[in-house]
């Protein structure tokens, strides 16, 4: 794996442009290490090379993205994120220590740990369902990527209907957080499940609306019609007329 390791870094660093590098930072409030390579192409050299390693063994594959991810850079961490969704056929219940580690050591930007708990997680939560418990522990973790974690690792089950409940209670669990990227995971869960229960997080919002921060809230009804999104504004106009 040594040499594949060497070989993506080379190709990462033949790709790299400066300007593109400066213009990513600003999508970002904390420090980043990037090379500066478009989304598109990181996803290319990921693909190539997991033809190349896809018969390997798994904990091999996992030596290969930890050494990814201790790298510090964004494009690694992105390849580490199509791997292990690369590795689905293949979960087991005990893949998910080794992720819970990857999120608390690793991931340091909202870019990582989306692209990594959007798919690896929240399809291992879709085979496993039982560590859905694991992930309301994570609300409360100090690490802050680890809550936003908690959220954003439902995204897509929320966008199909899933887990209703369980999303309502990692949101409750998180309701009040005083993180900005915690309040935007979990304002973005509740948008992406009223796609389909327009009405349960509607009421859920209406509901929490005198604790609910105006991030959260605003991501929340994004998609709901005029009528419901301006009632739900005026709740939160109250709000801010009356100094909360």
């Amino acid at each position: 794996m040594e040499i594949i390791l060497r070989q993506i870094r080379e190709e990462l660093e033949a790709n790299q442009d400066e300007a593109i590098k400066e213009s990513g930072k600003r999508f970002f409030k904390e420090e980043i290490t990037s090379y500066g390579i478009k989304t598109a192409v990181v996803s290319k050299i990921a693909k190539k090379y997991w033809k190349e390693i896809k018969n390997r063994d798994k904990k091999d594959i996992f030596r290969l993205c930890e050494e990814l991810y201790r790298s510090g850079y964004l494009e690694e961490s992105f390849i580490v994120s199509s791997f292990a969704y690369e590795l689905k056929d293949r979960y087991e219940p005990e893949d998910f220590i080794i992720f819970t580690r990857w999120i608390e050591n690793y991931i340091s930007n909202w870019a990582s740990c989306d692209g990594f708990c959007n798919h690896a997680i929240g399809e291992f939560i879709e085979q496993y369902p039982v560590f859905i418990r694991e992930l309301k522990n994570w609300t409360q973790s100090e690490n802050r990527w680890m809550r936003r974690a908690s959220a954003v690792s439902l995204i897509i089950p929320a966008k199909q209907g899933r887990f209703l409940d369980d999303l309502f209670e990692i949101a409750t669990l998180l309701l009040t957080d005083d993180d900005d990227m915690v309040r935007k995971g979990y304002g973005w869960l509740l948008k992406e499940a009223s796609r389909l229960h327009q009405q349960e997080v509607y009421e859920f919002v209406i509901r929490n609306r005198d604790l609910m921060p105006r991030t959260s809230l605003r991501y929340a009804i994004e998609l709901m019609p005029p009528a419901l999104k301006a009632e739900a504004m005026k709740k939160e106009k109250n709000r801010v007329r009356e100094g909360m």
